[in-house]
């Protein structure tokens, strides 16, 4: 029961660096909870996911995109953020930026169904379903980890992407940033009589904040963020009262709105592991920066991980350099942690910006807008925060999705 790599977890970045890993000789276990069947046809969950251009890229590179139809990946062309009851907006526009999207949405089952059936029709890898980790140790030379079955398998390295709630984080001794907003998001989908066109929209409104992000069709994805308390009022209205509520804080923009489906609710808590590696483990995807939804950065930056993992694995590799070595990993920490962390951080800031309704903060928001709007520099620096058509640098303003 010798492995080179147990991943550890079968969500959407698991797989992907399950997906990433077959094109090597590499020998991989994936731990996962939940049933095959889980994971072959995942259920409706109400989130579409922003992808940047380096997101497209990678799914492209790996095949998941031809497995989903394209009706369901829609392309964002610009996009729109207000706030409060101002009707000045900062707008963004992908011809700006010499592109022909500024992002697409991908509805997140869909995501995980396509990389599941591109890990198995690879065949490469190695699947424990019903099965999760009860503890892992290491060696100089190897990680043993222990099943819930009763087996142990070593292994040169452990990859965990088990969420931003991770257990084995946790065993490793590996401490966080974590941030509790006391806020939950409501996202589901509506019908509306006009059409969107294609522009994806922010409005940080006093006490909650609406984005309403463009699909196929008269078809958005409405996410709603309120505080805890508010979010029960929410969820019990009928679908009726629901659809006028949100039409009335769009000021009826779309015309006629209504509900499709059920309404799911996320409760929003952000964490950033203080280091992600440690001998023979590494943390990715959501165990190492779980983000607040505002920039949409959550998956992008796992699949930007996992290819920053996987570059490092490969180098050590032919290198002769053993792959669960501290230096190699210290090394993904690096790049990874130089991304993350200021981004993390620097959205929490303006999340509390955003939510904070006092007369100064209103004016601050309001004054930023305006700056962003109207200094190409910082126009650009937003727009390819939320593109990554290009090189990353620093962060710039979060953007709606």
């Amino acid at each position: 029961m010798k492995y080179d790599m147990v991943i550890i977890g079968g969500g959407p970045v698991g797989l992907s660096f399950a997906r990433t890993l077959s094109g090597s000789d590499m020998r991989v276990l994936l731990v996962e909870r939940s049933p095959q069947a889980v994971l072959a046809s995942p259920a409706i969950d109400g989130r579409d996911i922003a992808m940047t251009h380096m997101s497209m890229d990678i799914l492209e590179r790996l095949g998941v995109l031809n497995r989903i139809p394209d009706q369901d990946i829609s392309p964002i062309r610009a996009a729109s953020v207000s706030n409060g009851t101002s009707s000045y907006c900062l707008n963004i526009d992908s011809k700006d930026e010499d592109v022909s999207a500024l992002g697409h949405l991908i509805p997140n089952y869909l995501l995980r169904q396509a990389l599941y059936e591109e890990v198995i029709a690879r065949g490469s890898t190695e699947i424990l379903y019903e099965t999760s980790v009860t503890s892992i140790s290491s060696t100089d030379k190897s990680s043993f980890v222990s099943l819930s079955t009763g087996e142990v398998v070593e292994a040169n390295l452990v990859v965990a992407a088990d969420s931003r709630f991770s257990d084995t984080r946790r065993k490793q001794g590996i401490s966080t940033s974590m941030l509790d907003f006391g806020r939950v998001v409501i996202v589901s989908r509506m019908e509306h009589e006009k059409s969107h066109q294609q522009i994806a929209h922010e409005c940080f409104l006093y006490g909650r904040t609406l984005a309403v992000l463009p699909l196929d069709g008269n078809l958005s994805s409405i996410v709603v963020t309120v505080s805890a308390d508010q979010s029960e009022e929410l969820q019990a209205m009928s679908a009726e009262d629901f659809s006028v509520r949100v039409r009335a804080w769009f000021d009826n923009r779309l015309g006629d709105m209504k509900l499709i489906g059920e309404r799911y609710s996320y409760p929003l808590v952000a964490v950033h592991a203080n280091q992600f590696v440690k001998p023979r483990y590494a943390l990715l995807g959501d165990a190492a920066v779980g983000m607040h939804p505002v920039t949409a950065h959550g998956f992008n930056l796992g699949l930007r991980g996992q290819e920053t993992l996987y570059q490092e694995i490969i180098s050590a590799r032919k290198r002769s350099v053993d792959i669960g070595s501290l230096s190699v990993l210290k090394a993904y920490e690096t790049k990874h942690m130089r991304v993350t962390k200021p981004l993390y951080h620097g959205t929490n800031k303006i999340v509390g910006l955003f939510t904070n309704e006092s007369i100064p903060a209103k004016m601050a928001r309001n004054a930023l807008l305006r700056f962003s709007n109207n200094f190409p520099p910082i126009k650009h620096l937003i727009a390819n925060k939320l593109t990554e058509k290009e090189a990353d640098s620093g962060i710039g303003f979060p953007t709606f999705l």
